[in-house]
């Protein structure tokens, strides 16, 4: 039997945020929706109050919250779905987080199990809100600005993509598929 999955995306929440290097993740679940032809999103109380659209595949899930803090509801989101599945489907289901990859560039898929949140503070979020359960990450590279310095970095996530960038994050929905069909096949 396929296993269940909860594909969650984090990103800070529209309209005010909408398009931003920071919420890459929206994009690409955008993406992922119109590319698998699912329902449009809709706001669901019982999944932490984020936006859903339900497929036979895969449940997208778009977070409501600032990426900083966004843990709290991908938990919330999570148990909510944990509680729709039969028994058997429980023992097999999983979450992936879609999210901003700094470090990568453009466009490129980076897809992690575990480990550390390195310096990424929606994914710390979701690692201290899950209590340590064990979920795939998935990255779409952002590029880096050259400084370092923090007040740089920050306005770099937070600016607008252009038409470029967007079309080069949407891009990585056919390899996120892959990923998908992969995770919910083992």
């Amino acid at each position: 039997m396929p296993a269940r999955l909860l594909v969650a995306s984090l990103g800070n929440p529209t309209p005010a945020y909408a398009n931003t290097l920071h919420s890459a993740g929206h994009t690409l679940i955008s993406a992922l929706r119109e590319y698998l032809a699912y329902s449009p999103f809709s706001r669901d109380r019982s999944l932490g109050n984020g936006l859903v659209s339900r497929g036979s595949d895969y449940t997208l899930w778009q977070s409501p919250s600032l990426m900083n803090v966004s843990g709290k509801a991908v938990a919330t989101a999570w148990k909510g779905f944990l509680r729709d599945l039969s028994p058997d489907e429980r023992d097999t289901a999983k979450l992936v987080v879609l999210h901003d990859e700094l470090e990568s560039p453009l466009g490129r898929i980076k897809v992690k199990v575990g480990g550390s949140a390195r310096g990424h503070n929606g994914i710390k979020s979701c690692i201290g809100s899950l209590g340590g359960m064990q979920f795939t990450r998935i990255g779409v590279g952002i590029g880096r600005p050259e400084s370092r310095e923090s007040k740089d970095v920050a306005n770099y996530v937070l600016r607008k993509m252009t038409s470029l960038e967007v079309v080069k994050i949407k891009d990585g929905a056919v390899d996120v598929i892959r990923v998908l069909a992969s995770l919910r096949d083992e």
